[in-house]
């Protein structure tokens, strides 16, 4: 087996670490999503009115929860489409 290095010391990546990002929710230390607040609830809806993934919308998982319940109010209040 043939050694590659050459006699050079052998160095390793190390990869930078990332801040965690915190859901914008947490940041603002929002307690209750409110479900007659549309403008920013429509942010976290698809075109189709389908709801963002916790990867895609940037939310923890709890504020998501929060979230989903709020659009499902909103949308049973007739104040969202369910489909578009």
């Amino acid at each position: 087996m043939k050694n590659t290095n050459r006699g050079k010391p052998s160095r390793r990546r190390v990869k930078p670490q990332r801040e965690a990002a915190t859901c914008r929710y947490c940041r603002e230390k929002i307690d209750y999503i409110d479900y007659k607040d549309i403008e920013n609830i429509s942010k976290l809806l698809t075109q189709r009115g389908k709801i963002f993934s916790r990867k895609r919308s940037g939310n923890c998982a709890g504020c998501q929860r929060k979230a989903q319940n709020a659009i499902k109010r909103a949308r049973y209040m007739a104040l969202l489409p369910y489909v578009s």
